[in-house]
């Protein structure tokens, strides 16, 4: 399984979102700090789920990174969120 489904697989069973992309930007940063030459260093995630609605910006952050879980975060270099509400 590639980390695009993982990322999607743990989110959607934690937050049974509405709207899910997961992005892989990796290209895009190509030969710059924390591309480790995987194709899988730098990812934007688009969600929106009821459950982060109450949060905080930093709360929603940290309900992610959580349902991630450190198997997954360990092996990204940047991860960008956009949280619908």
């Amino acid at each position: 399984m590639g980390l695009a489904q993982e990322i999607r697989d743990r989110l959607e069973g934690a937050f049974q979102p509405t709207v899910l992309e997961v992005i892989n930007e990796s290209a895009k940063h190509s030969g710059h700090a924390g591309d480790d030459g995987s194709g899988e260093s730098h990812w934007r995630v688009v969600i929106a789920a009821a459950d982060l609605v109450p949060l905080s910006r930093i709360d929603r952050h940290r309900a992610i990174h959580k349902a991630l879980g450190p198997e997954v975060i360990g092996r990204l270099h940047a991860l960008a969120l956009e949280v619908q509400a």
